[in-house]
């Protein structure tokens, strides 16, 4: 995760500094705890993970908790569950209320939260407190609607009652267009439902805008509440061409988002009072928004289910012809499926026997002096893309070993092309590791890309000179017994990195030597032994393997890949193997 948090602070460095936050809890390190939880929802913030802002908060209350600091306990836990709130996680919210009602308490909610993504908060009148009775009459009121124009209608109704506006628009996104959908004004006493009117239209009559595109605009971006206590002289939209033609006093604009999704908007003004919206006002509306866009997204479900039902009731006998002629397809199709189904078997058996002929032969594996080596390969039905091969080039052997990821026709095509270009920079007298194994993974990249496949391999490189591998690529772990029993596990995971993932791999690629004795093997494997099932499902493992070449190890390189190989058949019994079976056994003389 830290490596994550390099490369994509944005990401990741949150969630890594969580992590640290906790780790440092449970080894007792109070003060990079702190530290820690408060790094974590200032980036979970600033970079817009509501979900987990909501998280660190928690957990930072649990640990303040555990410690008796109930002040700041308090703090974070009612920060976390005004964020689940915003979040739209109800459950949770829920859950919060139930395991801390000491903090949260529901008569508490309107003077504990804090009106947080404001441009200007309200400096206006204080002493209010937040009426939550009345609140949960209004989401009631507004959850009760299910039919899109008399809901609309409802929250308009809502919100004009408990926001203190004079006139109010609701905003609903219409096809990537903003478009007012619901009109308000208290001196007329009349709630319009419209016709999906542009947010920037004009009025007939004035030629002036209806409302403050601009603001509209912002909050859209930015999922923030836009509080302007007296919009003609504070905020930065004192410009705005609708401000300074009517003048407004108190504007108030706020997202409604369900789960961090944006379902629409809320525009509100009211031209009698500087400071209309007051710090109480926003909260309420606040907790109305959520339950408005949830609301708004259900009836948007309804009128499409109803839509739906309405066309389907209607189109009966059409579908009827159509389900016989798309079952005339389908007996088509099934024909068509038999002849595709002979040519991927063709292709797979190409590939399979390419796969096989492009392997080493005997010769060349007893061409390396000073080591035996002795190698399995069997495809899978599915062919897996599994690749091994052993170079004599100038005096240094090099072996290789490596896995493509998925199964199948691309998976093989893939290992061809890994084992072609490594044999070709071998022809060109290549042979730094670091170089190496970019070129081939540039290659490999650049045409999984135009393959538009998405398949990646594992690879691992052994240079061999003097009774020296030398050790560089990430692929499984190499296994080493010495002639004395004594066995070693070789981790490869920081010695490279995936090839074709990533366009550079340069920065990850690493080496490291294994000294060799007299007797000493080396095992080489894919994951086709390791993640072999018998009948019961079960997974053969990589202690088997060990057990069975440190039994053999007095044994010839061929008798101890023969052994191992015999081993794994009985456990696999009769189970089908669904992956590539790949081994290469070195010993040295």
């Amino acid at each position: 995760m830290e490596t994550w948090a390099k490369h994509a602070p944005m990401n990741y460095l949150h969630k890594f500094y969580l992590v640290e936050a906790e780790r440092d809890r449970v080894l007792g390190n109070d003060k990079d705890a702190r530290e820690y939880y408060d790094k974590a929802i200032t980036l979970a913030q600033e970079n817009e993970y509501l979900n987990e802002e909501a998280l660190a908060y928690e957990l930072a209350g649990r640990f303040y908790l555990a410690r008796n600091q109930n002040h700041a306990a308090r703090h974070y836990l009612q920060d976390a569950h005004y964020a689940y709130q915003r979040w739209g996680a109800v459950a949770k919210v829920k859950d919060l209320e139930a395991r801390y009602p000491q903090f949260l308490a529901l008569q508490s909610l309107g003077s504990t939260q804090n009106t947080k993504n404001s441009i200007t908060t309200t400096s206006g009148r204080s002493g209010e407190t937040l009426d939550f009775a009345a609140v949960m009459k209004a989401s009631q009121a507004i959850s009760g609607e299910i039919v899109l124009e008399q809901l609309l209608n409802q929250v308009m109704k809502t919100v004009i009652e408990n926001a203190g506006a004079q006139k109010g628009f609701l905003i609903l996104d219409k096809g990537g267009n903003w478009a007012i959908e619901a009109e308000a004004a208290v001196e007329c006493d009349r709630i319009t439902i419209m016709q999906s009117i542009p947010v920037d239209s004009v009025d007939p009559a004035t030629g002036i805008p209806l409302l403050s595109t601009a603001i509209v605009n912002y909050v859209a971006r930015s999922h923030e509440n836009v509080v302007l206590n007296n919009a003609t002289n504070e905020g930065q939209f004192t410009h705005d061409s609708y401000i300074t033609a009517t003048g407004p006093k108190s504007i108030l604009c706020t997202p409604l988002l369900n789960q961090g999704k944006l379902g629409g908007i809320l525009y509100l003004e009211n031209n009698l009072a500087i400071g209309a919206f007051t710090s109480e006002r926003v909260e309420t509306l606040k907790i109305i928004a959520v339950q408005a866009a949830i609301s708004i997204e259900n009836a948007n479900l309804y009128e499409k289910l109803e839509d739906y039902n309405q066309t389907l009731e209607q189109k009966v006998e059409d579908r009827t012809a159509q389900l016989a002629r798309a079952n005339a397809e389908i007996l088509g199709l099934n024909e068509r499926l038999k002849v595709e189904n002979l040519r991927m078997s063709a292709e797979l058996d190409v590939t399979r026997r390419l796969q096989q002929m492009i392997l080493p032969q005997q010769q060349e594996l007893e061409s390396i002096e000073g080591l035996e080596i002795a190698a399995f390969m069997e495809p899978a039905d599915e062919v897996g893309g599994d690749y091994y091969d052993v170079l004599n080039h100038d005096g240094k052997a090099t072996i290789g070993i490596g896995d493509v990821t998925g199964h199948g026709l691309e998976s093989g095509v893939l290992m061809i092309m890994a084992q072609t270009a490594i044999r070709t920079l071998f022809t060109h007298n290549e042979t730094d590791p670091v170089k190496l194994l970019q070129t081939v993974n540039q290659t490999l990249f650049d045409n999984v890309d135009r393959m538009n496949s998405g398949k990646n391999m594992s690879l691992s490189l052994l240079e061999y000179r003097d009774n020296t591998l030398l050790l560089s690529g990430q692929h499984e772990e190499v296994i080493v017994v010495r002639s004395s029993g004594e066995v070693e596990h070789i981790d490869t995971m920081d010695l490279g990195f995936p090839i074709a993932l990533e366009e550079d791999i340069s920065d990850f690629i690493a080496t490291t030597e294994i000294q060799l004795n007299s007797g000493d093997i080396v095992v080489l494997y894919t994951d086709g032994i390791t993640e072999a099932f018998n009948m019961n499902k079960d997974q053969y493992g990589i202690e088997p393997v060990i057990e069975v070449v440190a039994l053999n190890r007095e044994q010839s390189a061929a008798e101890i890949k023969q052994a191992v190989i015999d081993d794994v058949r009985r456990y696999i019994g009769e189970q089908k193997v669904f992956d590539d079976i790949t081994l290469v056994v070195i010993k040295q003389k």
